[in-house]
């Protein structure tokens, strides 16, 4: 407990809003900070890529993320392969650190942090140039927020702590040269009401009006879900006594034509919800999209899923990481989900209860409370004048930032 006269530690959360996942993550984590038990801790959690002098490109991309993974998966798969390399990946860094330089200096020298979460790969770079001409460093903490598939870019020599989802993750951060003593498996950080929901099934089931005696399907779509009406129309039509939950994901389109079908079960719709927690703690099983924020949520809450959609590449190693821990399966097609379906509510339920059992035990709940305890740990360090590994790379950042026409000198 610190003394109540000191000054609060001042922590940084990096993110983006290229999809759900980073933001997601974030705000995990400063809800786990504020209910740490300590005194005099401000958390502020920052997209730089909302700043205006951003280039419009990258602002754009956040959105463009959408439309791309929705429509031109196989591209988005290309682009994503053909940059995970070593040169590839440090001309992205290298343009990253150009766009960014002075939105990140700005933000640090607005918020003044004693260290800095990053859920978010690009940031990485710049911040080291910046410190490297500061001739100082700021505590550096890495989340990776995808449990298998992870590119290069998240894995910057210069970070301090890298926080990895599982084993997989882990064996890629070795082997792209990271020092095993910056490597902490912890999971992906999801929101502290999943760990602190003790209701039961039943119970959340009353509260939320939905029937407390049928086998309760929870469905979470959106824009990037393909198939999931498809699939839907497959739970319609199953003929076992069932009861369907479908959240659009703030999908307009998706939500209307869901309130137009001829349900022949109960069924709740909703748009959008604020407390997933509680609706994954409600239901009996999951069918989404191999997303690595809905995954892990899911895996937090011991809910089974049955995967009927992904992203090529970068969730594909999410999906077979949920499979082979036989904590869900995959049905791509309308008769792959009636398989699934048939087996999981089969000889009283058998499968479906060991895919639960499963998932809880690869589950990871507590994720946002053990970064949140790092974060704060290396708060207290805080900044550190003259880092010798810097120092060594300054002139070469202050030839390439003036090459490049990036002003670093007298910002003050």
């Amino acid at each position: 407990m610190r003394n109540s006269n000191e000054s609060p530690k001042k922590i940084v959360v990096l993110t983006s809003d290229a999809g759900f996942g980073h933001r997601s993550a974030s705000n995990a984590i400063k809800a786990a900070l504020e209910e740490l038990p300590i005194e005099k801790c401000q958390v502020d959690i920052i997209n730089p890529l909302e700043d205006k002098r951003t280039p419009f490109f990258l602002r754009d991309s956040q959105e463009d993320y959408d439309r791309i993974v929705r429509e031109m998966p196989k591209l988005y798969q290309l682009g994503y392969e053909a940059t995970d390399d070593t040169v590839a990946t440090a001309l992205v860094e290298g343009g990253a650190t150009v766009l960014l330089y002075e939105v990140m200096w700005d933000i640090l020298k607005k918020y003044k942090p004693d260290a800095i979460v990053t859920t978010y790969p690009l940031y990485q770079a710049p911040l080291t140039s910046i410190f490297a001409i500061e001739r100082m460093s700021v505590p550096l903490i890495t989340v990776v927020t995808d449990l298998v598939t992870v590119h290069r870019f998240w894995f910057h020599k210069h970070t301090d702590v890298f926080v990895v989802p599982t084993d997989s993750v882990k064996q890629l951060a070795l082997d792209y040269g990271v020092d095993p003593q910056k490597i902490r498996l912890i999971g992906i950080p999801v929101h502290p009401n999943i760990h602190k929901e003790q209701r039961t099934r039943q119970q959340l089931r009353e509260v939320l009006g939905w029937r407390t005696d049928l086998p309760t399907i929870l469905a979470v779509g959106s824009k990037r879900v393909e198939g999931l009406v498809e699939s839907l129309n497959i739970v319609n039509h199953f003929g076992a006594p069932l009861q369907l939950v479908v959240v659009a994901g703030k999908d307009d389109e998706l939500y209307q034509k869901l309130q137009q079908i001829e349900w022949h079960l109960p069924t709740h719709i909703y748009n959008y919800v604020s407390d997933m927690p509680m609706l994954m703690h409600a239901a009996d099983m999951l069918i989404t999209k191999a997303g690595g924020l809905i995954s892990t949520e899911a895996l937090a809450a011991g809910l089974p899923m049955i995967l009927i959609d992904l992203i090529p590449g970068q969730e594909t190693g999410n999906a077979e990481y949920i499979v082979h821990n036989r904590a869900g399966d995959l049905a791509t097609t309308p008769v792959e989900l009636l398989e699934v379906l048939y087996h999981w509510l089969s000889n009283d339920r058998q499968l479906l209860h060991e895919r639960a059992s499963y998932a809880a035990q690869i589950g990871k709940p507590l994720a946002a409370h053990e970064v949140a305890t790092l974060a704060w740990q290396h708060a207290q360090i805080g900044p550190v004048k003259r880092n010798p590994m810097l120092a060594a790379l300054r002139p070469k950042i202050i030839d390439f930032l003036t090459n490049h026409k990036v002003p670093w000198e007298n910002k003050e």
